[in-house]
Parts: C-alpha cells; sequence; structure tokens
C-alpha cells in the first residue's frame, strides 16, 4: 500500500522544536509528526551521532523538515529560542546540564515562552546517582528491573532489542507526558518541564508483574512466571522447517479450542495442563507436534480460530503478512517501507509527513514557513546551513 502525504492529524496547529539526538527522542518525534504536528528539527550543520544510514532513508526523521543551525556559531542559540517562541513543544535527549550550558535549557526558553512544554529525554533522569553516566537501552532496562526476568530457566537474560527500554519505556512516555503537559499549558497558560526518564518509563511498565511478585503469584526469578516460559500454553515451538510458531493458549477456553484443533489434525489426549507435574510432558509432547509439519501448515490449521496460536512472521515477511496488508500496516513510499502511523483515529486520521530529509536540506523553506526573518542572512553568515 502506497500512502501519499498529507497535513493532518489530531495534532494539526500543534508546533514542536526537536533538538535532534539518537534512537528515543527522534522516535517521539517522529509521532508527534505522524500524528499531524508541526515538528522542526534542528540538526547539526555536520550531523552526528549514531547512523541507520543515509538520513534520507531513516525511517525516525520522516514528517519533518531538517533546518541545520551552528549553535556555536554568533546567533545560533538566538535563532533556537526565535523558534522556541512560536512553538508550544521543545524535545531535547542531551545529558542533564548539557542544554542549560548552551544557553537553551528551560529556564532560557521559558523566558522566551511562558506556555512552552519543556520535554527531556534521558535514560537516567535529570537526577540522582546516574544521571550524568553514560548509558544504553540495555543499562537502564537493567537497572530498572525488567531485562532480569527477560528469557529463559537458568539461562542469561534476553534483551529485546531496544524496544522495552528506548522506545517502549522511553519514547512513548515522553510523547504521553508532552501532551499532558500541553492540555495543562492550554488551560492555564503555564508550561513546565516534563523529565521523561527511561528507567522510570520501564519501572512503570512493570506494573503487573509488580503486582505478581508482590502477591506471591511469582517469585521474580527469570523463566519462571506463566508469561515468561515457565507455563509449556504459553510459549514458542519450532516447526519442521526450522521456523516457530508462538502459543498463547492462557485461559480454558482458548486451550480447550488447541486441544480440539490439534485431535483433528491427528494429535488427541495431549498430557492435563491444570496439573503443573504435567507441564514437562506437556512441553514435550507439543515440541513433537509442531516438529512434525511446517509452519506454514500449521498456520493453516490456526489461523482464524480461537486458539491463540500464530506463526512467528519474520520482520521482512511482516509487510506482506495478509492480516497487515489488508490494514495497512506496513506503506511504501518512494521506495522505502515503514510502519504506518498508529494509532487511528476516526475523525481525524493520520498520515505520513515528508520523507525523511538529508542534514540541513530544509534550512531555507523551514525557517521561512516558520516566520524567520532575515533567512538568507542567517546561511549566508553560516548561523544556518542549507545542504543543496
Amino acid at each position: 500500500m502506497t500512502v501519499e502525504t498529507a497535513a493532518r492529524g489530531p495534532l494539526a496547529g500543534v508546533r514542536v522544536v526537536e533538538l535532534a539526538g539518537i534512537g528515543p527522542g527522534p522516535f517521539a518525534a517522529m509521532m508527534l509528526a505522524d500524528l499531524g504536528a508541526d515538528v522542526i528539527r534542528v540538526d547539526r550543520p555536520g550531523g552526528g551521532g549514531l547512523t541507520l544510514g543515509p538520513a534520507e532513508r531513516d525511517i525516525l526523521g520522516r514528517g519533518r523538515p531538517s533546518v541545520a543551525i551552528d549553535l556555536k556559531a554568533d546567533g545560533g542559540v538566538d535563532l533556537v529560542l526565535d523558534l522556541v517562541e512560536k512553538a508550544d513543544i521543545l524535545l531535547e535527549g542531551y545529558r542533564p546540564g548539557v542544554t542549560e550550558r548552551l544557553g537553551l535549557g528551560p529556564e532560557a526558553c521559558h523566558a522566551r515562552n511562558p506556555r512552552l512544554v519543556y520535554g527531556r529525554m534521558t535514560g537516567w533522569g535529570q537526577d540522582g546517582p546516574l544521571a550524568h553516566s553514560a548509558g544504553h537501552d540495555i543499562n537502564y532496562i537493567s537497572v530498572a528491573g525488567g531485562l532480569d526476568p527477560l528469557g529463559r530457566k537458568d539461562g542469561p537474560p534476553a534483551f529485546p532489542q531496544n524496544l522495552l527500554g528506548d522506545f517502549g519505556g522511553g519514547s512513548l512516555y515522553l510523547v504521553a507526558g508532552v501532551l499532558a503537559a500541553l492540555t495543562h499549558a492550554r488551560a492555564t497558560g503555564e508550561g513546565q518541564v516534563v523529565d521523561a526518564a527511561i528507567t522510570d518509563g520501564v519501572a512503570h511498565l512493570l506494573a503487573m508483574a509488580v503486582t505478581m511478585q508482590q502477591n506471591q503469584v511469582w517469585d521474580g526469578r527469570r523463566g519462571t512466571s506463566l508469561l515468561g516460559s515457565a507455563a509449556p500454553f504459553y510459549d514458542v515451538y519450532e516447526t519442521s522447517d526450522g521456523r516457530w510458531m508462538s502459543v498463547g493458549g492462557l485461559e480454558p477456553q482458548f486451550w480447550d479450542a488447541t486441544e480440539k484443533l490439534l485431535a483433528e489434525a491427528g494429535f488427541p489426549d495431549l498430557p492435563d495442563r491444570n496439573d503443573p507435574k504435567n507441564w514437562r510432558e506437556l512441553r514435550t509432547r507439543l515440541a513433537e507436534v509442531f516438529a512434525s509439519r511446517t509452519q506454514a501448515e500449521w498456520a493453516e490449521v490456526f489461523e482464524g480460530t480461537d486458539a491463540c496460536i500464530a506463526p512467528v512472521v519474520p520482520l521482512t515477511e511482516a509487510y506482506q503478512h495478509p492480516h497487515n496488508v489488508a490494514r495497512g500496516t506496513y506503506v511504501e513510499r518512494d521506495g522505502l517501507v515503514q510502519p504506518a502511523p498508529a494509532p487511528r483515529f476516526s475523525a481525524t486520521p493520520a498520515a505520513l509527513g515528508a520523507p525523511p530529509s538529508r542534514t540541513g536540506a530544509d534550512t531555507r523553506s523551514a525557517l521561512t514557513a516558520w516566520g524567520v526573518a532575515d533567512v538568507d542572512d542567517l546561511i549566508q553568515r553560516g548561523v544556518a546551513v542549507q545542504n543543496d
């Protein structure tokens, strides 16, 4: 499915200044742009940070123009403050104290725009003994308690790329935080600082796990929880072609559907799952069952049923999975496959904005669109850089 550029969405009219960073900050800005916000991305003239390939193919950079500003040049900080004065939200992902030293901290920005929502994205937060230390997703989820429970019993922790920390506990909490603060600012005229720490967000995501541990439903050890591979009816099993099926028959009615379908497929009389003493035997039996056929064959057995069993689809094949195709979950534009904006809205549907830009490719047009005066002079003096 190909999606055309459209300037709409529930955040239409909201203006955002993004001080470009890596990972969770750009993802948050991308999400705001997907939902219709007018986001201007302030890049270093030479780029910098972790590269995911050419900037014009970095999906995290979609939906907003790239403006290259030299913050060390005379007038660079003032130019950003001019943008701040016109903005509703600012996003930054530097270590604590960096924007203050640049002259772009909350105090300086609120002096120009008291209604501004100042969103700060860090791993450790703005204070605490680790606040000024370097770190990455794997470190943040470790300290927050999110990594240790992941993986098999007697095996090492299994880290879920950077989905749990950077994007789950980081970006999504930053987006929720700045939008909540924007509601307050519009009602009261009072801006504020949103301190979005990945460690805080991951801890918040652990609410169910904490409940289970506190109520002694689970002892907190890896591979021993109902949802953490202890139960044979909530696990993954290899198929005859080296692929995998995910089995999620937690509730009795869903497991009943599983047993019925397996019996019809020639595999009756599974061990009683209600007795944990049978779990080892049940796991062995399920492994044998799923190893007897290909993933495609098992998918045909279970698709569209209430058995809660689905194929583990490789990412490159997920683009073309019939369900994802029907919903337009992945879209293609200019030869680049990418996730469609989410969630979905009935009255103000979101749509892809502009494709990702090279660093500084939009400096002149974006600054002009935001009402900045004497843009050509700023470019001539090297305060802003236009990369044609």
